[in-house]
Order: C-alpha cells, then sequence, then structure tokens
C-alpha cells in the first residue's frame, strides 16, 4: 500500500502505523501537517503522492466541544473536508475514522451502515458533517469508518484508567446507561490495512463501514471486565446513571453498530469485545506499568 496516515501521533494512528510495517507510508502527527489548513492539507497531499489517506486526526474531547464548538468544528468538519478536497484533486482514495456519536443512541438495536445520523452532541454534529464531507466529494473514493469506545496502547482511554483506579480507589462508580462496543486500536488498526488494500485493488466498495468489535456492553459491564482480569473484585464498582455525573455533553444511551457492510469488501469483521480485551489486557497491563515508571523516574 502507498498510504498516508494523519493524526498519526494518536493512539490508534501509532497502532495504525505499526501495522502497516513495510508498506510505504507517511506517517504525519499534527506538528507535520495541521489538516485545518487547507493550503498545507493540498501541499502534502501533492507532495507525497498516496495512493490512500487515512485519515485518524480528529479533535475528540467530548465535553470540551459542547462549552466551545468552535475547535472541534475546525479540525472534525473543515479539516476532513480539506482532506477530502485534496484527495479528489489528486486522485487519491479516503479512509476517514468516525463515531458510533453520529447516532442519538435512541435505537435498541445495532445500528446499520445505512441508518439516518442524528448525533445529540456538538462532538456527533462535527463528525456527522465529516462523514458528508467524504461522502460527498469522494462519491467513488471515500471511505467511512465508524469506530467506538477505543482503547489501546498510548494516549488515554477507558480501560487504562481503570486498571490505575483499581489500585487507588476503593471503590468506583461508572455509569450503568450507555450500552457500545469496546474496540482495541491494534485491531481496529488491522482491519484498516485491510480495507485500505481492498479500497486500492477496487475490491471493496465505497461508502460506510463499521469498525467496532463484535457484541455490547455497558461502561458498567467493562469496568467489571477489567477488575475480573486484574484479579478484583468486580462488586467495587458500582453503577450510577448519567445523569449522576452531570457531563455537559449528552451521549447516545445505546451506540451498538451493525457490521453487514464487510461481506461486500470481502473482510472479516472484527471479533467480540470480550475476546480482544483478554488479547490485549497484559499489553495495557504493561503499558500502564511503564508510565508509572517514567513517572517515577521523573519524580526522582
Amino acid at each position: 500500500m502507498s498510504g498516508l496516515v494523519t493524526g498519526a501521533g494518536g493512539m490508534l494512528g501509532r497502532h495504525l502505523v505499526r501495522h502497516c510495517g513495510n508498506a510505504h507510508v507517511v506517517a504525519l502527527d499534527r506538528r507535520d501537517l495541521d489538516i485545518r489548513d487547507a493550503d498545507a492539507v493540498d501541499g502534502a497531499i501533492a507532495h507525497h503522492r498516496p495512493r490512500v489517506v487515512i485519515n485518524c486526526a480528529a479533535w475528540t474531547a467530548t465535553d470540551a466541544a459542547e462549552e466551545d464548538p468552535g475547535p472541534a468544528w475546525r479540525v472534525n468538519a473543515t479539516g476532513t473536508r480539506n482532506l477530502a478536497r485534496a484527495c479528489r484533486r489528486n486522485g487519491a482514495i479516503l479512509l476517514h475514522l468516525s463515531s458510533d456519536y453520529v447516532f442519538s443512541g435512541l435505537s435498541r438495536t445495532p445500528y446499520p451502515e445505512d441508518a439516518p445520523t442524528d448525533p445529540i452532541n456538538t462532538y456527533g454534529r462535527t463528525k456527522a458533517a465529516a462523514e458528508r464531507a467524504v461522502l460527498d466529494t469522494l462519491p467513488d473514493t471515500g471511505y467511512v469508518v465508524r469506530s467506538a469506545w477505543l482503547y489501546g496502547v498510548g494516549g488515554r482511554n477507558f480501560v487504562d484508567t481503570m486498571i490505575g483506579l483499581e489500585r487507588t480507589r476503593e471503590s468506583v462508580r461508572v455509569v450503568n446507561d450507555q450500552t457500545g462496543q469496546p474496540t482495541w486500536a491494534d485491531d481496529l488498526a488491522g482491519l484498516l490495512t485491510r480495507l485500505a488494500g481492498a479500497a486500492e485493488a477496487g475490491t471493496a466498495p465505497p461508502g460506510v463501514y463499521h469498525g467496532t468489535s463484535g457484541g455490547e456492553v455497558s461502561w458498567h459491564g467493562l469496568a467489571q471486565e477489567v477488575f475480573r482480569l486484574l484479579g478484583a473484585d468486580p462488586s467495587r464498582v458500582l453503577p450510577v446513571t448519567s445523569g449522576e455525573f452531570g457531563l455537559p455533553a449528552a451521549r447516545p444511551g445505546y451506540s451498538a453498530l451493525g457490521h453487514g457492510r464487510w461481506d461486500q469488501a470481502g473482510i472479516a469483521p472484527l471479533r467480540h469485545w470480550r475476546s480482544a480485551l483478554h488479547a490485549a489486557f497484559p499489553l495495557l497491563q504493561e503499558a500502564h506499568a511503564q508510565k508509572g515508571r517514567t513517572r517515577e523516574s521523573i519524580r526522582n
């Protein structure tokens, strides 16, 4: 694959670059390329001439976006539009990462790929606008991959937070009225490389795909599973409602995604969330321990 990855310094971006291995891939983090700058985006795509661009760059601070929408709109919507236009001008395929937050969460069954978007917070609206920019600008070469509840090595994520809290808190309060699909970033990275290859080969139809793990669970249930893997008592994880936290941004109550479209691309969807978490856990524990050792070294 001849590719270019934006947001390569983020958690998913780092997993993705490792998955690309010996492929000819240009990895650009936000210091290398500010996707809000249309001229810079045009220049980067024209200079590197990638066959496939994978956009992992995003503003993901959901509550901050509710209080100050501007940065999220500029990165998620305007930045993605800049990439889509540059890809169109340079004949590149674009794979864009989106989110389950483009949905309201009023469904009680997994959302299919063609379900109408109906976001309930600013972050979700910026991601829905980004999807439209990709699909409208690149009807034949634009791919939107929605994911959710990502965790991995590096970066802030729920699983890493729970590993830390288990060691420092007698009990932890976690919401039990939001259901979704925890997704290991390394699994998603592998899926993206397979989709990029299929897109380049012309065997994957353009449009929307769902890159989440199988099954579904609440944040409370996920936290309990993390405690079990740590050998801790899962009853220390106490269920609470979203309303009790009073966060600025509303969250979808149910945002599980269906995976029916992967058959059209000849690609298997991701494994069950529990299987992925169990496989990833030794790496996640070691990464968390390494962060602790690094902080201790700095203090000393």
